[in-house]
């Protein structure tokens, strides 16, 4: 029988015991002979992403019969042991589905299109290694887990909300990084900026690892990549500017650090905002990505989806609207108060005209008559 005849069936054996994992030797079935290595320990570690396995064995980390075996298409005998070498927990609480709710605006074979709330980190890090996106995704569509970086093309910071694409099979994540490579993806944001901004304009400049800050980004002269952010006023507060900003690129950060670059930080952002607060208080970069828009990986339509700015953004900008109200009202009565003053004055010397006009007709009039009378 054939390699291609093995792929195709099924082990009988039973499945594994809770206990098989890291650490534990693991017996090979015997008629999963001539399958490769990696398809065959996912079946034995149901528990652990295929593309995790086939990282784990090109690391060495994967043994058959004490001897490292770094090829995941190796070819089994059947009958051996494997030993999978002992792996960080934390980094295991990477790839473990959990649910945690997302709100999901659209969904079909291919795509998935969610509205990520603030303070939901997007990848598995350090500090980070559960409770991302990235779980919420494997537990939503469990699929996802033989999808590399379970189908994420692009992210948001963790206090970013808005709107993101997941691919939800290879082939439509392979085109959707296509798409982003070409930049035909529409990806446009609201920023609420500390300080009056009166125009709209692009940001050209390269970003890259601030000189000295490392966990910062930073426009920069030298090694920095190609960044631009186009830019327009949407409304404007007292102290505040709302503006548009469309993504031409998308660097780590690239709103962030280009609104700083221009003298206009975002309101909330802890990291970029250097104590610029305009009296105005948040908890987070007040960021929020709410237009989407792409070529469909399978029908190649043209699509677009809008999510309105979270409640948080938008109860705070509209204190700053009410705010800001308040503030032109009492500054056009002030203004009216001081035009009246002004003309009230304007008034009383066009009166005493009047009255020294009155008066000098009636002398006028006395005089001819005085002039007739001696005639």
């Amino acid at each position: 029988m054939s390699a291609a005849d093995y792929s195709a069936k099924p082990m009988s054996s039973p499945s594994p015991s809770p206990a098989c994992g890291a650490g534990s030797p693991i017996f090979v079935p015997l008629d999963a002979g001539g399958r490769r290595l990696d398809q065959v320990l996912a079946e034995l570690l149901p528990q652990y992403s295929r593309n995790r396995l086939q990282t784990w064995i090109r690391e060495g980390r994967v043994s058959l019969n004490g001897q490292p075996v770094q090829e995941p298409k190796h070819k089994l005998l059947g009958g051996e042991f494997l030993n999978l070498e002992e792996v960080q927990d934390e980094k295991l609480a990477a790839e473990t589905p959990e649910d945690i709710p997302f709100p999901v605006v659209y969904e079909d074979e291919a795509i998935l299109i969610i509205n990520k709330p603030a303070g939901l980190v997007v990848h598995p890090g350090s500090g980070n290694w559960s409770g991302t996106l990235l779980n919420a995704l494997l537990h939503h569509t469990p699929q996802l887990a033989q999808v590399p970086r379970a189908g994420i093309v692009h992210r948001l910071d963790k206090d970013t909300s808005g709107l993101m694409v997941v691919a939800k099979t290879l082939e439509a994540q392979t085109d959707l990084v296509r798409q982003l490579q070409a930049r035909t993806v529409k990806r446009e944001y609201r920023a609420l900026l500390v300080g009056y901004l009166n125009r709209n304009g692009t940001v050209d400049a390269p970003i890259g690892r601030h000189p000295t800050q490392r966990t910062k980004m930073a426009v920069v002269q030298h090694n920095g990549r190609e960044a631009r952010t186009h830019y327009t006023v949407l409304e404007h507060f007292e102290r505040c500017t709302l503006v548009q900003c469309r993504l031409e690129t998308g660097r780590t950060h690239q709103i962030r650090v280009h609104m700083a670059a221009l003298g206009f930080p975002l309101v909330g952002d802890a990291v970029y905002n250097k104590g610029k607060t305009a009296g105005v208080r948040f908890p987070r970069q007040a960021l929020h990505a709410y237009r989407l828009g792409l070529i469909h990986p399978l029908t190649r339509e043209p699509m677009q989806w809008d999510a309105p700015v979270p409640d948080d953004m938008a109860a705070l900008l509209k204190t700053l609207r009410s705010e800001w109200d308040e503030i032109k009202t009492l500054r056009r009565q002030r203004q009216e108060e001081a035009w009246a003053e002004e003309w009230g004055d304007d008034w009383e010397d066009e009166e005493e005209v009047e009255v020294l006009e009155a008066e000098g007709a009636e002398l006028l009039e006395d005089e001819d008559f005085d002039d007739e009378a001696d005639e």
